[in-house]
């Protein structure tokens, strides 16, 4: 098991692409940053549909975090001003808010900025 954080994503999704390119440019968290198409899923504990599903946060312990959590996650481990917003997503009524706004934008990534027709097949069907 790794002993940083691992932050996996979505390789074959451009919106995702993108967002984890500025995450690595401008956020810094301190963890490895995955694809899920190359990761060891069965290592880290997570299967390919829950990985095709949300990105996710996990720690060297184990632990799991998906989807708006595991932004929060990454937020809280950069340095500077990063921790204050991931924080603020740690909270129970920010917390709801957060997971339905993740939600929204993870359905419809096929139609944001990078995405493609291919994000928005399950990862099983894609080319």
């Amino acid at each position: 098991m790794s002993t940083r954080p691992v932050l996996v994503y979505d390789g074959d999704c451009g919106f995702c692409t993108t967002c984890v390119r500025f995450a690595e440019r401008r956020i810094r968290p301190r963890c490895t940053i995955t694809a899920w198409q190359f990761a060891d899923l069965a290592a880290l504990g997570v299967t390919e549909e829950r990985a095709g599903h949300e990105v996710l946060w996990i720690t060297p312990a184990g632990t799991v975090y998906g989807g708006a959590q595991a932004v929060a996650k990454l937020l809280m481990s950069a340095r500077g001003g990063w921790a204050v917003p991931g924080a603020l997503l740690t909270l129970p009524l920010v917390r709801q808010a957060a997971r339905a706004v993740y939600r929204l934008i993870a359905d419809n990534r096929h139609r944001m900025p990078g995405g493609t027709a291919a994000c928005s097949m399950p990862p099983h069907r894609r080319p």
